[in-house]
């Protein structure tokens, strides 16, 4: 009896040891690359039914991203009427925001439940063109506060200082600083792609301390000062010339300090532009928060999905802001659905 209970109990630590060995270790058909057995990383569980339903969400707002902002790209080229120094600054803002709903969504999409099978080359061009479609964006940011401020301070010169060529000069300026400034920041990263992963099948990039603490600055502490700072010289402006309107009394000390009445077509402008800079404030500043606590920025599927994807959003809140606010655009819309566009001297339709 005490023999086969001895048995009995050999038997089930056995199985016991079994089972703790198979639960330890990882079935061929749970790693990304089967043959590197102890250097690849697992596959991720299957996706259950609110996983596949956000996926198919966020596919839908990507897909609605790129459409709008190419919406956006193909009224300000092909009309005549909205070839203007500012709606040259929204195309510039809708190509990235177009770029981060074709490129940089769908691979983000892959990149949070699955494994990397694209190669370190390929992760790290990911990374480097999501960086610089991010920096252009705030650049245009800028350039657009810029713009509302000369439209709204000093309206008198603005026409002779904002100009359609000196304005296409700043755009590209701000795309070619944006690449260089970026393939600066990430250039160990380009060099190494893989030094910061923890196993084949992952894409990651770490910005350290100092790198990171340049980056603050550079794409967000700066760029949002000079934003910030410009549109309240703009929000003071604005109330001024509305107090002088509804009092139908215009001072001359308000005279000097306005330089003359601003238009009501620039007043509307700066509304709007001043509604998607503050969307665009209200969802890049959770992206920044790790970095202004001191925290290394960890590029990964690991970094949190909301915060990115909400960083994402605004670039599909854009052009969502233009046809609830701008007639034109949704006058042009028509017309590009319909494939009026298509006829001869379309470019010249009134849409104003």
């Amino acid at each position: 009896m005490y023999q086969l209970h001895n048995r009995e109990l050999c038997q089930n630590t056995a199985a016991s040891q079994h089972v703790s060995l198979k639960m330890e270790t990882p079935q061929i058909d749970e790693l990304c690359f089967p043959e590197l057995f102890n250097k690849s990383c697992r596959k991720p569980t299957p996706a259950q039914s609110d996983v596949l339903l956000a996926y198919i969400l966020l596919s839908f707002i990507a897909l609605i991203t790129a459409a709008l902002n190419l919406l956006v790209i193909i009224s300000i080229s092909h009309f005549r009427q909205l070839h203007t120094p500012t709606n040259l600054l929204i195309l510039s803002l809708a190509v990235s925001d177009f770029l981060v709903g074709l490129i940089v969504m769908p691979i983000e999409i892959l990149l949070t439940e699955a494994c990397w099978y694209l190669g370190d080359l390929m992760c790290a061009l990911y990374y480097i063109v999501g960086f610089i479609i991010t920096s252009s964006t705030v650049g245009n940011m800028v350039l657009i506060s810029i713009d509302r401020y000369f439209a709204i301070c000093d309206p008198l010169h603005y026409t002779t200082r904002v100009t359609l060529n000196r304005t296409q000069i700043c755009i590209c300026l701000c795309w070619i600083c944006s690449v260089i400034y970026n393939c600066l920041i990430v250039n160990d990263f380009l060099r190494q792609p893989d030094s910061h992963n923890s196993c084949h099948g992952e894409c990651v990039v770490v910005l350290n301390n100092i790198t990171g603490t340049v980056d603050l600055v550079v794409t967000f502490i700066a760029p949002i000062t000079v934003i910030i700072v410009l549109y309240m010289r703009v929000f003071v402006v604005a109330v001024s010339q509305a107090r002088a309107m509804r009092s139908h009394v215009i001072a001359v000390t308000m005279q000097r300090a306005v330089g003359a009445t601003v238009k009501k077509s620039e007043m509307k402008a700066a509304r709007t532009l001043g509604v998607v800079v503050l969307v665009f404030l209200i969802c890049f500043v959770p992206y920044y928060i790790p970095s202004l606590l001191g925290e290394d920025i960890e590029h990964s599927s690991s970094t949190s999905p909301i915060v990115v994807w909400l960083l994402f959003f605004n670039s599909c809140l854009n052009p969502l802001i233009y046809a609830s606010l701008y007639p034109w655009f949704r006058k042009s819309i028509k017309l590009i659905v319909s494939l009026k566009i298509l006829k001869s001297y379309s470019c010249d339709s009134k849409i104003l």
